[in-house]
């Protein structure tokens, strides 16, 4: 492929964008309307976002397919972002929560579902102990604030360009120059998060020693792979030498599996055989119902104890009133039982597989400067020839103009990606033939690219 014709890209997206506005007069209308009582017209500011100036508005989902006010169907690759990773609605989380609900959603007290959804996480993920939270981020938050407990220690170290919700303490990236600050668009950020975070690139071992050796670092939070500026996959040996440090230096290791349970039922925890102190993960878990949750060995759960009076424990920062609540946990029972199964992930991961080999078929065929990675059942293509080894790298190779164009360009032809980037996610529901109809689109938006005009 030869250098894009930027002229030509701009008047195919001008001819998708009249395509889309001609196609979804509902969508627009339900948009307008929202104005007047919602910020910009959405419920949440990165909704605007979308790459059609305005969002379909949905009318059901089902499955691996949902449906918008204008009677268009789509196939579903976003997925909730993960979120929604065990297909929409799935019947045994749909009969469980409408069983739950009629019986009380909320007491403030434990329900027996508690006890067995943290036995299920222990099996899948190998760790001890288990607390709940309404969100990932709240996970993570609680996370942070045990591990500086515990240790006496004020900071934390991320990955540059990590993904840990919306916690004040990661939205940080690298300088050109090596510091630490906010990343650009961070809003509003309590303090500097260079006064609270310490930065290094993924697979820096040297990067990473030197800044553990300051000795203020409570916990190293991570990712095992990027997944938020594409997937970037860690090197050979780097997940051994971020534990042997992380013990030798005396921080807490804690890992979010929140997006990559992609790569097995105990994510990538399980799958590598990972140990970390601490373990969080949100989203997908119970089947679209909101939760949070974080695990810890016995002997930190030890250390915690050791730590916290119990007297104080309900003004410590900790918790939520509705975290831990009866309707979420039966349906992280139900979604861990009968949908996220060990069974079901062989073939989300067959068609991840079955993915990531349709696309680069598209590449190859059209000599097209770009790659494709894949997680188990999570996948992404990134227009740049070489595989980013780090956060930096993936976020150079971003190009919004041809991104927005491919996104627009599937979302006509009735195929959601997940917005920002070009992922997909498989769920249970998904087939061989949704996974196909992307290859075909995708084909389809590759080859008017590359034609050029007439």
């Amino acid at each position: 492929m030869a250098e894009i014709d930027r002229t030509w890209l701009r008047e195919l997206m001008s001819r998708e964008l009249m395509r889309f506005r001609e196609g979804n007069p509902r969508s627009f209308e339900v948009f307008e309307r929202s104005r007047a009582s919602l910020l910009d017209g959405v419920p949440m500011n990165w909704m605007v976002r979308w790459p059609g100036e305005f969002p379909v508005y949905v009318h059901e989902a089902s499955g691996a397919r949902f449906s918008d006010v204008d009677g268009h169907e789509y196939v579903d690759l976003c997925l909730g972002d993960t979120g929604a990773m065990a297909g929409h609605s799935p019947e045994p989380v749909v009969r469980t929560v409408s069983e739950r609900a009629a019986a009380g959603i909320t007491t403030m007290l434990p329900s027996e579902d508690a006890g067995w959804v943290g036995q299920e996480l222990g099996r899948r993920f190998g760790l001890a102990l288990w607390q709940f939270s309404l969100t990932a981020t709240d996970a993570n938050r609680w996370a942070i604030r045990l591990a500086r407990q515990v240790t006496g220690r004020p900071k934390i170290l991320v990955h540059n360009w990590c993904y840990h919700g919306s916690v004040d303490e990661t939205f940080v990236e690298l300088e050109p120059d090596g510091t630490v600050g906010p990343r650009m668009g961070n809003i509003g950020p309590p303090v500097n998060p260079a006064e609270t975070t310490r930065v290094v690139e993924i697979n820096d071992v040297e990067a990473l020693e030197r800044e553990l050796a300051h000795g203020d670092v409570a916990c190293v939070l991570m990712e095992p792979a990027l997944t938020n500026i594409g997937i970037v996959l860690p090197d050979p040996g780097y997940h051994d030498a971020v534990r042997e440090m992380t013990r030798r230096h005396g921080a807490l290791l804690i890992i979010d599996e929140t997006h990559t349970i992609c790569a097995g039922p105990g994510g990538y925890t399980q799958a590598h055989g990972l140990e970390p102190d601490m373990l969080t993960i949100g989203k997908p878990i119970a089947g679209g119902i909101p939760i949070g949750t974080y695990g810890f060995t016995e002997e930190v759960a030890s250390r915690i104890g050791d730590a916290i009076e119990e007297e104080l424990s309900d003004i410590g920062g900790i918790g939520g009133t509705l975290a831990g609540n009866a309707l979420s946990l039966a349906a992280a029972r139900a979604t861990l039982s009968e949908v996220l199964t060990d069974e079901a992930f062989e073939r989300m991961i067959a068609l991840g597989e079955r993915f990531t080999a349709g696309v680069q078929s598209v590449i190859d065929e059209h000599g097209a400067p770009w790659h494709v990675t894949r997680l188990g059942c999570r996948a992404e293509y990134l227009f740049s020839p070489d595989v980013a080894r780090n956060g930096a790298l993936a976020a150079a190779s971003g190009d919004a103009e041809l991104d927005r164009y491919m996104h627009l360009h599937a979302l006509n032809r009735g195929i959601l990606l997940t917005p920002f980037h070009n992922m997909a996610l498989m769920s249970p529901a998904t087939t061989e033939a949704d996974v196909d109809r992307h290859t075909e689109v995708f084909r389809d938006g590759v080859g008017e690219l590359v034609s050029g005009p007439s």
